[in-house]
């Protein structure tokens, strides 16, 4: 039934297309033939006009729904093209940033170098610092093969970080002075009173809650005044004397009224190690 309803359309559209192209076959001839009656050339005319509506309005509609096939195609294509040029403006700030960030550590890790005169520098890139021992402890790309030795102070553009407790080839491991490792922080280090004594002692520990160190055996008497800055001391051989160590928050007495403990906030920033420079002390 369905086959025979599909040839009934398929004659019916030939039968129409054999009339149209009849038509306009009759159309071309009445209107090119001088002789004819003007009525029969009207028909002519007529029915060539209505051929051409028939014929035009498909072919019409076909060139606008082109054109908009077409239009949209070069939407899509435009859209696709701005798409890849926005990821690349995102991907380049990015880098842009990154790079900005690592120049401006750069040259504050030049300019600190700049006033260390006392000790052969030694600059290196963090290359791994692990969660399990985020505070202890990181490792850098510079080994016995550029000089690094043992016990080796470690600035940050801020201020002192740590020491070398081992060494390859190349490649160090840096303990840091935010180590839970309390008998790790012996720096020798000193401040000056409020009447300019010279207040020695050595860091003895660091409070991970409050991200302070703390400077004990002290050797001094002198009242400590809050914001006094802590330096390496020099002593013991090894670290150069005038590393800044960081600031003086607060000043624990013991019983008799004299300093037993001083907290110092850390002038670097042990969470943010990128470079850091191993200083040999030179004598």
């Amino acid at each position: 039934m369905q086959k025979f309803s599909f040839n009934k359309r398929l004659v019916v559209t030939m039968i129409i297309l054999i009339i149209g192209f009849l038509l306009i076959a009759f159309s071309i001839s009445v209107r090119n033939n001088r002789k004819a009656p003007i009525f029969v050339q009207q028909i002519g005319n007529e029915a060539g006009g209505i051929v051409d509506r028939v014929v035009g309005v498909p072919m019409n509609g076909l060139g606008h729904a082109s054109d908009s096939v077409k239009g949209l195609y070069n939407t899509y294509t435009e859209n696709k093209k701005l798409k890849k040029e926005v990821d690349t403006i995102a991907t380049q700030k990015v880098e842009n940033q990154t790079l900005k960030n690592e120049n401006k550590h750069l040259k504050q890790q030049l300019k600190l170098n700049e006033t260390l005169s006392s000790y052969s520098k030694i600059n290196a890139v963090v290359l791994s610092r692990t969660p399990s021992s985020w505070q202890d402890q990181v490792v850098i790309n510079k080994g016995a093969v550029a000089g690094v030795k043992k016990n080796d102070p470690v600035v940050s553009r801020k201020g002192l970080v740590g020491r070398v407790t081992e060494v390859n080839q190349t490649n160090s491991k840096i303990e840091l002075l935010s180590t839970s490792n309390d008998s790790a922080n012996r720096f020798a280090v000193r401040l000056k009173g409020k009447d300019g004594t010279v207040i020695n002692g050595l860091i003895t520990g660091y409070s991970t809650s409050k991200n302070q160190l703390i400077m004990g055996q002290i050797t001094s008497k002198e009242k400590i005044s809050k914001g006094a800055q802590i330096t390496t001391s020099g002593m013991g051989g090894i670290t150069p004397q005038g590393l800044l160590v960081g600031k003086v928050v607060r000043a624990a007495n013991d019983d008799e009224g004299l300093p037993a403990k001083v907290y110092i906030k850390p002038a670097a920033d042990f969470n943010d190690l990128d470079v850091v420079t191993v200083a040999r002390r030179v004598d």
